[in-house]
C-alpha cells in the first residue's frame, strides 16, 4: 500500500500514473544483474511489504504532528523563506510559511492540490512538463513513483522574475512512517531569465524509524535563467531513501546543484542534466559522509548536446566504519557538442580499514574539439600533513579532524546560501566530533 491522492486529479497525472504502473510491472524492481544497479544493495526494499502512510486525519496514536519548533532546527535561521513542510508524505499548511509573500506570478504550492483543483496557476505548467523530463523509462524507481507519488511540491519562477528568499522544500518522517513507504514529486521550473534558490531538505524526527523514501524532482531552467539548487538528505539510519533530480537546461542558464548525504541505511541518489542549447553552464558539487553499515550510491549522467557548454563536477565522500560509498559519474558530449568544457572529479577519503569505495568516472565523447577530463581517488589522510600539524602541537585526534574538515569544505564552501553553508559545516563538524 502506498499514499495514492484519491482525489480527482487532471488528465497529465492520470497518465503519468498508468504509464509508470506499466513500466514497473515489466521491469520490477533493479537487481545485481542490472549494470547501474549492481552495487546498490536494493533487496531491503523490494522484499518489503511496505505499507502507506499515514494520511493527515489519520489516528497516529502516539506521534502527534510536529510542531514549529521541532521543525525550527531544519530552517537554517530563516523561518521568512518560503517553506513547503511535508509531514510523511502529505502537505501540512500550519507548518508551512511566508507563501503569501510571494512575488506576483511565482507559485509555491502542494503538487496534489494544483493537480486535484481546476483553476490551478500551476495548471499550465505541469501540463507542459509533469513526467515530460524524469519520465518513467529513466529508473525503475522513477516508474514506482510516476505510479504512486502521493504529493510533492510544484515551484513556478515566471519569466524575469529574482525570487529574492529561498524556497525550502522540507520533507519530515515522524515515528508515524515506521514500515511506511512515501513517494514525493517536485516540479521546479524557473522561467527565461529569472532567479531563483531551492533546498530540498529530507529529514527525521524518528531516527529509529524504518522507512522508505521515493522521490522524484524535475527541473526546468530556461533561456537565460539562473538556478542553485541543494539537496540534504539526513534521515535517520534505519531508513532507506531513493531519489531522482532530472534538470533541463535552455540556452545561457546556469544551473549550480549541491548534495549532501548523511542519513539512510541506503542512500541512492541519482541526478542526470541535460543541456539543451548553446552556452549553458552546469555545476555539481556533492558530499557523502557515511558511518556503521551505511551505503551511499550516486548516479550522475550530464548530457552535452549541443555546443560551446560548461559543466563541473567534484563529489567528495568521508567514509568509517564499515560504510560503502558507490560514485557513477557518466558525461556524453555528442557529435554536435563541439567546444566542450567538462571536468569531472572524485574524491573518497577512508578513515577506517574496513571502510570500501566503488568508483568508476566516465567520458562518452563524439566530438573532437573539446576540453574533456575526469579522475577518481580513494586514500587516507595525508601522512606528511598530519605530522606537520602534530610537529605543530597539534593533538593527533584533533589534526585528524582539522584535516578531514579541510578535505570536506571544498565542496562544502561551493554552496552560494550563507546560511545553508553555516549549516553544513556545523553538519560536517558533529559527524567529526561524533555529535551528529
Amino acid at each position: 500500500m502506498t499514499n495514492v491522492l484519491v482525489t480527482q486529479e487532471k488528465p497529465v497525472a492520470e497518465m503519468l500514473r498508468r504509464a509508470g504502473q506499466a513500466r514497473f510491472d515489466a521491469v520490477g524492481y533493479p537487481g545485481p544483474k542490472d549494470e547501474d544497479w549492481r552495487f546498490t544493495p536494493v533487496q531491503p526494499i523490494a522484499q518489503t511489504e511496505w505499507c502507506a502512510a499515514p494520511a493527515p486525519g489519520d489516528d497516529r496514536g502516539a506521534t502527534p504532528q510536529p510542531t514549529a519548533e521541532e521543525l525550527a532546527a531544519f530552517e537554517f535561521g530563516h523561518p521568512d523563506w518560503h517553506t513547503l513542510v511535508f509531514v510523511d508524505g502529505a502537505f501540512s499548511e500550519t507548518l508551512s510559511s511566508a507563501l503569501d509573500a510571494l512575488p506576483e506570478g511565482v507559485v509555491v504550492a502542494s503538487l496534489a492540490d494544483a493537480l486535484g483543483r481546476d483553476g490551478h496557476p500551476a495548471g499550465a505548467a505541469l501540463e507542459a512538463h509533469l513526467g515530460r523530463h524524469a519520465t518513467v523509462e529513466t529508473t525503475p524507481f522513477a516508474a514506482l513513483n510516476a505510479a504512486r507519488f502521493g504529493d510533492g511540491a510544484v515551484v513556478l519562477v515566471p519569466a524575469g522574475v529574482e525570487l529574492e528568499r529561498a524556497v525550502h522544500l522540507v520533507c519530515v518522517t515522524t515515528a508515524a512512517a515506521a514500515g511506511a513507504a512515501v513517494h514525493t514529486r517536485n516540479l521546479l521550473v524557473v522561467g527565461r531569465a529569472a532567479r531563483a534558490s531551492v533546498v530540498e531538505s529530507y529529514v527525521t524526527l524518528a531516527p529509529e524509524a524504518r522507512s522508505f523514501t521515493n522521490v522524484v524532482t524535475e527541473v526546468v531552467v530556461e533561456a537565460g535563467a539562473w538556478l542553485e539548487h541543494t539537496r540534504l538528505q539526513r534521515e535517520g539510519e534505519a531508513a532507506y531513501h531513493v531519489g531522482l533530480t532530472y534538470a533541463d537546461q535552455a540556452r545561457d542558464s546556469h544551473y549550480r546543484h549541491f548534495s549532501l548525504q548523511m542519513g539512510a541505511a541506503m542512500g541512492r541518489h541519482d541526478h542526470q542534466v541535460r543541456l539543451n542549447d548553446e552556452n549553458i553552464e552546469s555545476l555539481m558539487y556533492g558530499l557523502y559522509l557515511t558511518r556503521g553499515e551505511q551505503v551511499v550510491d550516486n548516479h550522475t549522467a550530464i548530457f552535452h548536446d549541443q555546443p560551446n557548454c560548461r559543466s563541473w563536477e567534484v563529489y567528495k565522500g568521508i567514509l568509517e566504519g564499515r560504510s560503502r560509498a558507490v560514485f557513477n559519474g557518466k558525461v556524453f558530449v555528442q557529435p554536435a557538442a563541439q567546444k566542450t568544457d567538462a571536468k569531472q572529479t572524485n574524491r573518497n577519503l577512508l578513515l577506517s580499514d574496513g571502510a570500501r569505495v566503488d568508483t568508476k568516472p566516465q567520458l562518452e565523447i563524439f566530438a573532437d574539439d573539446v576540453k574533456c577530463t575526469h579522475g577518481a581517488t580513494v586514500g587516507r589522510l595525508d601522512q606528511t600533513a598530519l605530522f606537520y600539524a602534530r610537529s605543530r602541537g597539534v593533538p593527533a585526534a584533533e589534526a585528524q579532524r582539522l584535516l578531514t574538515y579541510a578535505f570536506a569544505a571544498e565542496v562544502v564552501e561551493e554552496v552560494a546560501l550563507e546560511p545553508v553553508r553555516a549549516q553544513l559545516n556545523r553538519l560536517v563538524l558533529g559527524r567529526l566530533y561524533g555529535e551528529a
